[in-house]
């Protein structure tokens, strides 16, 4: 496995792909000036968010900054006239993406990616939405697809220099264990399994990781939103895993947001903090939108947060 060293937090950029809502190129600029200035050194980015737009909003900006960047591999983008909202992005670049994780797609969408990217290199490659909640009925022609093909690119990809890591980036838990129960990974982006709201990953899949040596790289911490603040009172406008929050997790976040508050505690700043708490999780990655959005993570980053607070949590959350 390799060695590579992550830093403890990063950023995604899913939002300045204008996820959920149009981000404006200033805003996107500078929110990733903020996170290098304030000391961000891990980007985490993919051909779907945006359509690219991510990428090259990523690549205008950074272009060979020395910071660590992931982008994924699984799709392939394809010219489109169609507008709108498309997958959940708005005003997104003209392309529509393609499930393949054959060999030749991940070589081709590697290089396409590196040219938005205005980069070298990345250090570390991730598939991009494996599982059966993606895919359906079609997980088993795409897994196959992955592990014959795209996966041996992968790590010719790796062995050769041209990355340092690969894994992959996925929201669910039973594709995790059936992937590393036939390859070798260096990592996996991990994303809303592992929150104060959803503790999934902790019985089965943290522990197969730890004794096969993959780091895990904790995303989706605010589980797409609901986390991301104090006041909770608009239930119709919080999301929770990509889609309107249902009442129950409405209701649970709100219970986490009272405890929080009697410690003096901003609870996306527990939200944020959270996955690192467990040994096994080697960074957490958040999307931000703007510069004010980077420097409230940066400020959740540093928040004193006392055992006291943490065994509430845990016992509220039990209880819950």
């Amino acid at each position: 496995m390799t060695g590579i060293t992550l830093p403890r937090f990063g950023v995604g950029t899913a939002m300045i792909g204008n996820l959920y809502a149009p981000v404006s190129d200033a805003d996107a600029e500078a929110a990733i000036r903020a996170a290098v200035d304030g000391g961000i050194t891990y980007f985490d980015t993919a051909p779907f968010y945006g359509f690219g737009l991510a990428e090259r909003r990523l690549g205008a900006v950074l272009g060979n900054v020395p910071v660590r960047i992931s982008t994924k591999v699984g799709r392939l983008l394809e010219p489109t006239d169609a507008r709108g909202e498309r997958h959940g992005y708005v005003d997104a670049d003209p392309f529509e993406p393609r499930f393949d994780y054959s060999a030749d797609a991940v070589r081709r969408s590697h290089e396409s990616s590196l040219a938005r990217l205005r980069r070298d290199r990345v250090d570390i490659l991730l598939a991009h939405d494996l599982g059966h909640e993606t895919h359906g009925g079609e997980h088993p022609r795409h897994l196959r697809a992955f592990l014959d093909g795209g996966y041996r690119a992968m790590r010719d990809l790796r062995d050769a220099g041209a990355i340092d890591a690969i894994g992959i980036g996925v929201n669910e838990i039973a594709v995790c264990l059936e992937v590393i129960e036939r390859v070798e990974l260096d990592v996996i982006l991990l994303a809303g399994r592992y929150t104060l709201l959803d503790r999934s990953a902790a019985d089965r899949l943290l522990p197969a990781c730890e004794r096969r040596g993959i780091r895990i790289i904790a995303g989706g911490p605010y589980n797409s939103g609901i986390l991301a603040q104090d006041d909770l009172g608009q239930a119709e406008q919080l999301h929770y895993n990509y889609a309107r929050a249902p009442e129950e997790m409405v209701a649970r976040a709100r219970r986490l947001a009272a405890l929080c508050a009697r410690f003096g505690v901003p609870l996306p700043a527990a939200a944020l903090q959270f996955p690192l708490r467990d040994k096994r999780v080697a960074t957490v990655i958040a999307g931000v939108a703007n510069a004010k959005e980077v420097r409230d993570l940066i400020a959740r980053t540093a928040a004193d947060i006392g055992e006291d607070v943490w065994t509430a949590l845990r016992e509220e959350e039990s209880v819950g």
